[in-house]
């Protein structure tokens, strides 16, 4: 049960809430969703599984409605309160906007923090020791010779970290530091020596401390998911003392499945593998030879098996009959025994050889710890082995999961081989999970002290177990479910136009007849947002158009044409000015675009947002499916463009009294069967459907 103080922390927020914003506007789904989110992490629907999933849609304030569900019931009871999203937008927004505003309000004192990977900072050690290096000691920091920018640059920000001018978060530095500088110098965890005085002044080592003491983290899915494959409560909060509220939820499947996957090239690995043992007895010197003859004796033992057998696994695939594209996946994720066999001993040798070389790198470490051995020498001998360290990790966790037989249970692994772009000799083994909803139960689900998901789009045909079925939840489960819909008056300030066209998408003219459809639906029409279905296809329609256009007196913007943020500006500032102003985008323009009021009353959607299952791991998904019975297209396809034609329509109106027109220029929405289901699952906009 909630507790009192909740309940008056809850009310005493909304209320101080209400007389800090002007005009501010109370909205019952916003009300209702804050008591949920709040009863459902107090166990009043089920003490056992604290779990909500919640669609919000477009208007009703959902980052407000879950810190005032979540946050003071943290505060009451001892928990953290870890916010998790896709994008950096929404990370902005809630540490720069929701989270300020919100501490304004609530009568207790909170901090927040948002938090970031490892690799966002810089290692203090070897920002000194490159600040520091010539000649030999510059080969050894730096993949290749440094030019004297990068020298100047690296100077620069040590000064800078040194003076307290800089506190080494990537982010924070004003201008873009190149690649192969940031790579020299980024903190990982095996170079990071928690046992040193210096490690007190490491960057990732203070963000940690703010992080510990914060009652808020603000973190993203990546960060989330690299949290959880190492156990929980490495980077972030431990599961069990947290509740996570994760927004933009509708990503995390995807997020959590490239965690899980791993790749590794098979000559490029041979070719490391080789330099890692020429390197191999100066790191064993360092953690002093009595020690670490034996590891040093199982690394090498190890990569002597590694070599030969990465070989000869590339001449069996070599055999393989690759697509156009170069890539052959294999069917069901079934191999043949050969390449079994050898999965099974590359997998026992690259753990062999894993385990040896942070035996060694660890007796380095344990030796600059006790003053065995100066920092100038250990340091460069740790990044080395660090960076071979890392590369043995995926190695093994390749070879691994090609080893690993296929349960009966659940869906296999995909597994595919793909042509190297870098050397034509080469191949890239991949493997993937298809499914990732028991890996979420057994990290997250089943440890996490509450957890909500949300965003404005779960649901896929007005129901929620597509999103199931992805994150290992089920609707009887426990979980709590619910849809709430947008407070817009859709009815009233927005239309649905699907035109009588001469043909479908899918036929061959559709792209020819497409510039002379737009030209009569953008006519008249003062900011307006085109969304195409491939980069293709717009810059086609682009190219006819674009004289027409310009000699209307419009202005046309195209996605690709300059970066997003300045098509964006020039967009508004057309808008701004009286100027009619086109915007013509893909699918990555169909979400988390927000132009409210004028700057967009006239959004077409050229067709249906089907995916074409083209990457192995859709297909091996979609190959999954069928051997079950099912029908993959109605499975996955119709749910999943359900999902994006509603985030495309969602574009339109973004604040109350917005108002304009969808045109849709796809029939199939009304001449197939599964139209009516995609058409129902969008707002409740008037239609008008037009006939020859």
């Amino acid at each position: 049960m909630l507790s009192p103080s909740v309940k008056k922390d809850i009310r005493c927020s909304y209320e101080n809430l209400k007389a800090q914003l002007q005009n501010f506007i109370p909205r019952k789904a916003q009300n209702y969703l804050v008591a949920e989110i709040a009863k459902t992490l107090a166990g009043e629907y089920n003490p056992k599984r604290r779990i909500i999933v919640a669609e919000a849609g477009t208007g009703i304030g959902k980052s407000m409605a879950y810190l005032m569900g979540a946050i003071p019931f943290a505060l009451n009871n001892n928990k953290k309160v870890v916010v998790s999203t896709a994008t950096v937008a929404l990370q902005e927004q809630l540490v720069e906007k929701d989270l300020p505003l919100f501490r304004r309000v609530i009568p207790r004192e909170f901090s927040f923090v948002l938090a970031k990977g490892r690799q966002r900072y810089c290692c203090a050690e070897k920002l000194a020791s490159a600040a520091g290096a010539e000649g030999a000691g510059q080969q050894t920091l730096f993949e290749q010779k440094p030019k004297r920018s990068d020298i100047d640059l690296i100077n620069t920000m040590h000064s800078a970290l040194s003076r307290g001018k800089w506190d080494g978060d990537r982010d924070a530095w004003p201008k873009t530091i190149p690649d192969h500088i940031w790579q020299s110098i980024v903190s990982d965890k095996h170079t990071c020596h928690s046992g040193l005085s210096a490690h007190r002044q490491c960057p990732f080592a203070k963000a940690r401390e703010h992080l510990d003491k914060a009652d808020v983290i603000v973190a993203n899915h990546s960060l989330l998911m690299a949290d959880l494959e190492l156990g929980g409560g490495v980077i972030l909060p431990e599961p069990e003392q947290s509740l996570y509220m994760i927004d933009e939820a509708h990503h995390l499947p995807i997020v959590a499945r490239d965690f899980s996957s791993a790749a590794a090239s098979l000559l490029g690995a041979s070719a490391w593998l080789e330099k890692l043992n020429q390197s191999a007895s100066k790191i064993a010197n360092a953690g002093d030879i009595k020690r670490s003859g034996r590891f040093l004796d199982s690394l090498q033992s190890g990569i002597q098996e590694l070599i030969p057998s990465l070989r000869s696994v590339r001449d069996m695939l070599r055999q393989l009959p690759l697509s156009k594209d170069g890539v052959y996946r294999f069917e069901n994720g079934e191999l043949p025994e050969a390449v079994v066999a050898e999965a099974k001993d590359l997998q026992k040798a690259a753990k062999k050889a894993n385990q040896s070389l942070g035996k060694l790198h660890d007796l380095v470490a344990e030796r600059l710890k006790d003053g065995e051995i100066r920092s100038s020498i250990a340091d460069p001998v740790m990044a080395e082995s660090a960076f071979f360290l890392q590369r043995l990790e995926n190695l093994e966790k390749v070879w691994t999961l090609m080893a690993q037989p296929n349960s009966d249970k659940g869906a296999p692994l995909a597994r595919w081989v793909e042509q190297c772009p870098e050397r034509e000799s080469d191949l890239i083994v991949h493997v993937s999970p298809l499914e990732i909803g028991w890996r979420l139960d057994q990290l997250l689900w089943s440890k996490a002290a509450g957890v909500g998901l949300l965003s404005a789009t779960l649901r896929a045909l007005n129901s929620f177990t597509y999103f199931c079925r992805q994150v290992g939840l089920d609707e009887n489960d426990g979980t709590r479910f619910l849809a709430l819909p947008s407070p817009f008056n859709y009815q009233e300030n927005a239309r649905l136009v699907v035109p009588a066209m001469p043909c479908e998408p899918q036929d061959e003219k559709f792209t020819d007849i497409l510039p002379d459809v737009l030209f009569e639906y953008l006519e008249g029409q003062t900011s307006s947002l085109v969304l195409f279905s491939s980069y293709w296809q717009m810059n086609q329609v682009a190219d006819k158009m674009r004289a027409q256009i310009e000699k209307n007196g419009w202005e046309l913007h195209v996605q690709g044409e300059s970066s997003r943020s300045m098509i964006l500006d020039a967009h508004r500032k057309c808008c701004e000015s009286g100027k009619v102003s086109v915007l013509f985008g893909t699918g990555s323009f169909s979400e988390g675009l927000d132009l409210p009021g004028d700057q967009l009353t006239n959004l077409i959607i050229t067709k249906i947002p089907f995916a074409v299952p083209t990457s192995p791991v859709e297909e091996a998904h979609a190959e999954y499916i069928e051997s079950k019975g099912g029908n993959p297209f109605l499975q996955i396809a119709v749910p999943e463009a359900s999902k994006k034609l509603v985030q495309s329509a969602g574009r339109l109106l973004r604040k109350e009294h917005d108002s304009g027109r969808v045109v849709l220029l796809d029939r199939r929405i009304i001449s197939r069967r599964y139209g009516k289901a995609l058409l129902d699952s969008l707002p409740p906009f008037q239609r008008i459907i037009e006939y020859t």
